[in-house]
C-alpha cells in the first residue's frame, strides 16, 4: 500500500522522531512511504541515511500519486491537498494520537471521526491509540529490535564505536530531558558513586553546565558532551547505559525496550496533567515490583516530574533496591514484547477498513 505521513514539528523534535520510526518500519515491512513534514532539518542526524521505501517530502507539497492511506500525526492537521483526497473511494484516515497509560486510551482507541472535506464530501477518520495494553495501538518496535539489542550487550567493546571510554568502575548514566529544576539535586546524588554521565545536545548539556562548570566534574562524577545521534546510535547508547533519563515519547519506548532501568520525564504542562500521565504509567508498570522497589521509584519519578524542593535519591549500584530494578526493567520489557507491535497492530486495523 501507498502510506502518507504528515507531521508537524511543534518543538523538540519528538514528533518527526515517531514519525520517522514509524514510516522506516512500514517501509521495511514493504510499504510504500511519503513522509511528509514541515521542518526536516531533524532527519539531517536522526536517520542521514534515509531508508529504502521512504519518501521525504514538504508538509505543502501534493503528491503526485494518491495514498492508500493518510495518517495524521498527533492531531496536527492535515494541508487542504491531503484531505480533498478523501472525495470519492479515498484512503482510509487515521489519526495516530500521543502514547499514554491512561485509561482513556482503552476507550477511545479504534473510535470514528466524522469528517467532511470543503467541498462537502463526508469521510471518516480513525483514531489510533498506541499504549501498553491489548486493547490499544501497542508500541513502536520494528523486527529484530530485541535481536540486535542482544548482539550489542554482548560486545564488551561496544562503547567505542560510540567514542565513549568509561572507567572499569564507573557507572554509566544517560542524560535526555526537558528543562528541569530537578538537574541540581541529581548531580548531587549521582556524584556520591563512580559515575559517567553522557549528555545529550540541548536542555541536558546546558543545565550539567551551568551547574558543574567546564570542568564537568563534581565528587565522583565526570560528565561528558555527546553529539547528536542517529537513531539507531541512541539505541546503543541506552543499551550501553546503566541508567538512562528519557524524554517525551521515542525515547521513552526505547528505554523500555532497553530493558535496563529507566526515569521518565513526560513533556511538562503548566495545568499539571503530566503529572497524571506519569502515575498511570507508573500504576501499570510498576504491577508485580517488590514493595520498595515501587515506592522507590514513584518517589523518584514524580521528583523528577516536579518543580517542587528536595533530594533526589537514586538507588546507587551494588545495592539490593538497584538489582531489583534492573531484574524488574528487564522483566516489564520481555512481558512487552510478547504483545504485537503498533506497526503490526495498525497494518491489521487499516486493512480491516479498506
Amino acid at each position: 500500500m501507498q502510506w502518507h505521513l504528515y507531521c508537524r514539528v511543534v518543538d523538540n523534535f519528538g514528533d518527526v522522531g515517531v514519525a520517522w520510526r514509524l514510516a522506516s518500519d512500514l517501509a521495511g515491512r514493504g510499504e510504500s512511504v511519503r513522509l511528509a513534514v514541515d521542518d526536516r532539518s531533524a532527519l539531517a542526524w536522526l536517520a542521514p541515511g534515509g531508508a529504502s521505501g521512504v519518501e521525504v517530502a514538504d508538509w505543502h507539497s501534493p503528491s503526485t500519486r494518491p495514498g492508500d492511506v493518510v495518517v495524521e500525526l498527533f492531531g496536527a492537521g492535515l494541508p487542504d491537498h491531503a484531505i480533498a483526497s478523501a472525495a470519492g473511494l479515498g484512503p482510509v484516515f487515521v489519526n495516530l494520537e500521543h502514547l499514554s497509560a491512561e485509561p482513556y486510551v482503552e476507550r477511545s482507541h479504534g473510535l470514528p471521526s466524522p469528517r467532511r472535506t470543503a467541498a462537502g464530501a463526508s469521510f471518516t477518520t480513525w483514531y489510533f491509540y498506541p499504549g501498553f495494553a491489548t486493547l490499544t495501538g501497542g508500541l513502536l518496535r520494528e523486527p529484530g529490535l530485541l535481536e540486535r539489542r542482544s548482539r550489542w550487550t554482548a560486545d564488551a567493546d561496544g562503547l567505542a564505536t560510540l567514542g565513549i571510554a568509561a572507567r572499569p568502575d564507573e557507572r554509566l548514566v544517560s542524560l535526555f530531558c526537558y528543562r528541569n529544576d530537578a538537574v541540581a539535586p541529581l548531580l548531587e546524588s549521582l556524584a556520591t558513586t563512580p559515575t559517567l554521565l553522557l549528555l545529550t545536545p540541548g536542555p541536558a548539556s546546558d543545565q550539567v553546565g551551568v551547574v558543574l562548570g567546564p570542568t564537568l566534574t563534581r565528587g565522583a562524577l565526570r560528565a561528558l558532551r555527546l553529539p547528536y545521534l542517529t537513531q539507531r546510535d541512541f539505541d546503543l547508547l541506552l543499551w550501553s547505559c546503566d541508567l538512562n533519563f528519557v524524554r517525551g515519547e521515542d525515547s521513552f519506548v526505547r528505554a523500555i525496550w532497553a530493558g535496563t532501568p529507566f526515569v521518565w520525564q513526560a513533556y511538562p504542562q503548566n495545568d499539571g496533567v503530566h503529572r497524571i500521565k506519569v502515575d498511570a504509567f507508573l500504576d501499570r508498570y510498576l504491577t508485580d515490583a517488590p514493595i520498595e522497589l515501587a515506592a522507590s521509584l514513584r518517589a523518584l519519578f514524580r521528583r523528577w516530574n516536579d518543580s517542587g524542593a528536595g533530594a533526589i535519591e537514586v538507588p546507587p549500584p551494588a545495592t539490593a533496591l538497584h538489582d531489583a530494578w534492573a531484574a524488574h526493567a528487564r522483566h516489564r520489557s520481555d512481558s512487552l514484547v510478547g504483545h504485537s507491535d503498533l506497526t503490526s497492530r495498525l497494518l491489521e486495523f487499516v486493512a480491516a477498513k479498506r
